[in-house]
């Protein structure tokens, strides 16, 4: 519980959640754009939560069926929200579901003590206007002003592997009225910004590979040019979006290619620029095309092995930094962590074979 709570409230409230409330359950469906997927989080409880019935739409360049996309954050300290505040019921709904809950819980064998203490103070905090530091109560369940506003509360992302950071949304549901922010203590509650983060995990970059020349198979002491059009290598958006009843945000992430670099797959080779970072050219593409006549020129983008690979490949890795940044509702925006995304490429490495007279 947040600390505003007294102690001795807040271990009536930890009490209630876990004899009635539960955590958030989470099914990813299509979108029909075939361009991405809607986490849809169906309410209910389960555990120690109750949580949110809404949606989050994905669309344009993320994983399918709501899955994680291919980005890696440069930032190893950044991550995804883990969990989140949203809307989840209006008043009359609210009443309906979360009466019958304490009902449920009230009655359930062996309920004494704390537990039933904490049952009986949730049910004065909706019914009879019991509240608490910045935690003011509801007359009968908020019912006089149905359709003015929704219950809020807490959702878990289904793709945090950390349970208990996946949980940390515990407090009890919370009334918003149509187009006011929720109170300020709600830190977690949904953002353009929690949105933008969203889309970032869902982000699903384009697997480019590298064009080389020669193709396939080089030989020992040859240089190797490396490149990537234009057309393969460009930007990339996703976008996050979330509605319900007097409540709509919106958040778009935008992925530009910055530059690409080059791993040999041995320490055996030499890369072009010597650091291994090929940067972006004006035209939006990565080094240069190889043509007849370049074969005297140091390629602006490229690599020279050094040894044969033998009967088997080199493992070419190719890691492509992108500028992630985002606009939403609201007029709000600003950056996020670089985003890498790598490929691995086979290079076969011949000896160049002499013949004596």
């Amino acid at each position: 519980m947040r600390t505003t709570l007294g102690a001795g409230t807040a271990a009536l409230m930890l009490a209630f959640g876990t004899a009635v409330l539960g955590a958030p359950v989470h099914a990813a469906e299509p979108t029909g754009n075939d361009q991405g997927a809607g986490t849809k989080e169906a309410g209910g409880r389960k555990g120690s939560n109750i949580y949110a019935a809404v949606r989050i739409q994905y669309s344009g360049s993320v994983a399918p069926n709501g899955g994680t996309g291919n980005v890696t954050s440069a930032d190893v300290n950044w991550s995804p929200p883990p969990c989140w505040y949203a809307p989840y019921l209006g008043a009359k709904d609210f009443k309906k579901k979360m009466s019958a809950e304490i009902e449920e819980a009230a009655s359930a064998p062996g309920m004494t003590g704390t537990p039933a203490a904490a049952i009986g103070e949730t049910k004065r905090h909706y019914e009879d206007e019991y509240g608490w530091t910045d935690t003011p109560g509801y007359k009968d369940y908020n019912v006089a002003k149905d359709g003015e506003g929704m219950f809020w509360a807490g959702v878990e992302n289904p793709n945090e592997p950390d349970y208990l950071k996946r949980n940390s949304c515990t407090d009890l549901p919370f009334w918003v009225d149509n187009g006011e922010a929720p109170p300020p203590q709600y830190e977690e509650a949904i953002t353009p910004e929690i949105l933008a983060a969203l889309a970032y995990q869902h982000m699903e970059l384009p697997g480019t590979e590298v064009t080389l020349a020669p193709a396939g198979t080089t030989k020992v002491n040859l240089p190797t040019w490396a490149w990537l059009d234009k057309a393969d290598f460009h930007e990339v958006q996703a976008t996050a979006a979330i509605e319900a009843p007097g409540f709509a945000l919106t958040a778009t992430t935008t992925a530009k290619p910055v530059s690409l670099k080059l791993e040999p797959g041995t320490p055996d080779a030499e890369t072009y620029p010597a650091s291994g970072e090929c940067t972006i050219n004006d035209d939006g593409s990565i080094g240069e095309p190889y043509a007849k006549g370049k074969a005297d020129r140091t390629p602006p983008c490229g690599i020279k092995y050094l040894r044969s690979s033998g009967d088997g490949t080199f493992n070419l890795q190719a890691t492509i930094t992108w500028d992630i940044a985002w606009t939403g509702t609201g007029g709000t925006g600003g950056d996020l962590p670089d985003g890498t995304f790598e490929n691995a490429q086979a290079v076969t490495v011949q000896e160049i074979q002499a013949v004596n007279r």
